[in-house]
């Protein structure tokens, strides 16, 4: 078997197993945050909506759904690289991963599919089920599926950080719950960043979730706080740094050969 051959074969298994790890468990990957996002809407946009008004020329629903969605989206797509790598950690087959001839790229590159997928599936449901709430109409699918993509890129590169300096189970919700959670309820999901005072404004873009929220308010219905250039252009900063951590650690086996 050729080199191409043997690395298209590892990398189409680990994306395999994979999307079989979390469609398999779909009650507890899948209709979760599904039943979340339909009481988010129900209460921020049907009950707590009608009160704000609208916002920025769009219904208080419309405005919050774009970055309720990508909420999802960031969350599963985390969730699921961390639980899975720090599993197969737990588990000590990730020893026999790494020991065979196959370069780090490729590993890292599987779980990173991993995350894409399910972070995508979890956004097509969450998408179903704001249409029971609200209109919405596609400004730009090329910006939509863009920050979709990069973004479980992303948080799928940092559930991997986590995943390989976690010791136990309880490290994988640490970040999640101290400074993911947070960072995502400050990053425009429910409030435009024009209506706070000018240092809370730029105290706001030090927040990577901002840009990437925007963006995809940005795609879905046509509005944005951000330069929409500029929040890619992080996005994709963002993403370079933290792959080359991850392939860092991959390569040293920091955390991971312990």
């Amino acid at each position: 078997m050729s080199h191409s051959n043997l690395y298209l074969t590892a990398f189409s298994t680990i994306v395999i197993k994979e999307i079989d790890r979390f469609t398999r468990i779909w009650l507890q990957t899948i209709i979760p945050p599904a039943i979340s996002m339909a009481l988010y809407f129900l209460i921020f946009g049907n009950l707590i909506g009608t009160r704000i008004g609208q916002m920025q020329g769009f219904t208080y629903v419309q405005f919050i759904a774009p970055g309720l969605i990508m909420m999802s989206i960031i969350n599963n797509s985390y969730a699921n690289v961390v639980s899975s790598f720090f599993g197969a950690k737990f588990q000590r087959h990730i020893e026999e991963m790494l020991v065979a001839p196959i370069p780090n790229i490729i590993i890292l590159a599987g779980y990173i599919v991993g995350g894409i997928a399910r972070g995508l599936l979890v956004g097509i449901v969450v998408t179903i089920v704001a249409l029971f709430f609200t209109k919405l109409d596609i400004h730009s699918f090329a910006i939509t599926i863009g920050v979709v993509v990069l973004s479980c890129i992303l948080f799928s590169l940092g559930g991997f950080i986590n995943a390989v300096f976690a010791r136990k189970f309880d490290d994988i919700s640490i970040i999640p719950t101290f400074i993911l959670t947070p960072l995502i309820y400050l990053g425009g999901v429910f409030y435009s960043i024009d209506l706070l005072p000018d240092f809370w404004q730029n105290a706001s873009k030090l927040n990577p979730i901002l840009y990437i929220v925007n963006a995809f308010r940005y795609g879905i219905i046509g509005i944005s706080d951000i330069n929409i250039v500029s929040a890619f252009l992080i996005i994709i900063l963002f993403i370079i740094i933290l792959f080359s951590v991850c392939l860092y650690l991959l390569n040293t086996g920091k955390g991971i050969r312990s």
